[in-house]
C-alpha cells in the first residue's frame, strides 16, 4: 500500500466513480451477499476469493474454507492462538491488527497525514466531540490498513477499560491506496466506531473506519453496528459495555470485509517502535511501540 506520492490520473479516475457510486446500496449489498448460507452462491465467492489472494489456512481454527457456513464466515474466520503470540512484556504496545502502517507519528497540534499533500484534522476524525480532541491532541497515532488477504479481527494493543463508544455516521468509500491518495479528509468523511479506553498510562482510543463493501463493524461489547444511514445523521454514543477491560490481546471486534484501524495515544505516553516505518507490513501481537509513563 504506498500512500507517500501525489495522486495519479488512475487514483483520480477510482476516486470519480466512487462519488458516483451508491456506496451504500452496494455495500447493502454486499453485505447480504456475503452472508448467503446457499451452498452455490458461498462456494462460488470462495472460490473467486482464493483464486485472488494468497492465504495461509493452516493458522486458521477451521483449516477448510468451504467448511463456513457463509463467505462471510470464512472471511472473519478465527486463527488458531499460536498463529499470533502477543508480545507480553510489560510496557509493551502490539499491534492491534495484520496490515499495512498507512501513517504513524505524533500529531501537529490536531492535524494528521492522510497521504503526500494530505492532511485532515483529529478534531473531523472524532466526529466534533472537543473533549476527545482535548485529550489527544499533540499525541500519536498510528494508522493501519486491512487488506481482503489480512486477519480481519480487531485486538487491544494493551490493557484497558472501556470507558466511551461513539458510532459517528458517514460515507463509505474505499481505503485502498488509490482513495488514500485522491480523496480528501477520507478517514474523516467514512462512517467509524470510537472505542476509548482508560489504561494503566492515560487514554487511548481504538478506531475502526468503515469502507466500500464494508456495511458493518462488530464488537465483542456492543454486537453488530450496522445502522441505515438516512435515519442517523449525528454521532451516536453507545452504552454497551462501558466498564468492562479488556487484557492485552483480547478481541475487540472484526471488520465484516476490509478497512482501516487507527491507534490513539495521550502526548508524551507512547515511543514507537524503531523498526516501525510507513508502508510496513504488521502482524498483531507484534511490539509496536512502548509506553513511557506508568
Amino acid at each position: 500500500m504506498t500512500v507517500d506520492r501525489a495522486p495519479g490520473v488512475g487514483d483520480r479516475l477510482f476516486a470519480i466513480l466512487q462519488y458516483l457510486l451508491p456506496k451504500h446500496l452496494l455495500s447493502r449489498l454486499v453485505y447480504a451477499l456475503a452472508r448467503c448460507e446457499r451452498t452455490l452462491v458461498k462456494n462460488t465467492l470462495l472460490r473467486l476469493f482464493l483464486h485472488s489472494y494468497r492465504l495461509d489456512l493452516n493458522e486458521a481454527v477451521q483449516s477448510d474454507p468451504f467448511a463456513y457456513r457463509s463467505f462471510n464466515d470464512f472471511f472473519t474466520r478465527a486463527l488458531r492462538p499460536e498463529a499470533r503470540p502477543i508480545d507480553d512484556s510489560p510496557q509493551s504496545i502490539v499491534s492491534p491488527v495484520d496490515g499495512t502502517v498507512s501513517q504513524y507519528g505524533r500529531l501537529d497540534n490536531e492535524r494528521l497525514l492522510q497521504a503526500k499533500g494530505r492532511e485532515y484534522s483529529l478534531l473531523e476524525l472524532l466526529g466534533g466531540d472537543r473533549r476527545l480532541l482535548e485529550t489527544y491532541r499533540d499525541g500519536s497515532f498510528a494508522c493501519i490498513y486491512l487488506a481482503p488477504y489480512n486477519y480481519h479481527r480487531i485486538h487491544m494493543p494493551c490493557e484497558g477499560t472501556l470507558r466511551g463508544n461513539l458510532y459517528i455516521p458517514g460515507d463509505l468509500f474505499s481505503v485502498n491506496a488509490a482513495t488514500t491518495r485522491a480523496v480528501p479528509r477520507l478517514f474523516a468523511r467514512n462512517e467509524r466506531l470510537i472505542c476509548n479506553f482508560e489504561t494503566s498510562f492515560g487514554s487511548m482510543a481504538l478506531i475502526l473506519v468503515g469502507a466500500l463493501f464494508v456495511g458493518s463493524i462488530e464488537t465483542v461489547h456492543a454486537g453488530e453496528i450496522n445502522p441505515v444511514p438516512r435515519l442517523r445523521k449525528a454521532p451516536q454514543p453507545l452504552q454497551d459495555g462501558l466498564g468492562r477491560t479488556f487484557g492485552k490481546g483480547e478481541e475487540l471486534g472484526r471488520f465484516n470485509m476490509g478497512s482501516t484501524v487507527f491507534v490513539l495515544f495521550q502526548r508524551g505516553r507512547v515511543t514507537w517502535d524503531r523498526t516501525l516505518v510507513s508502508q510496513s507490513m504488521m502482524r498483531l501481537g507484534r511490539p509496536i511501540g512502548r509506553c513511557t509513563q506508568a
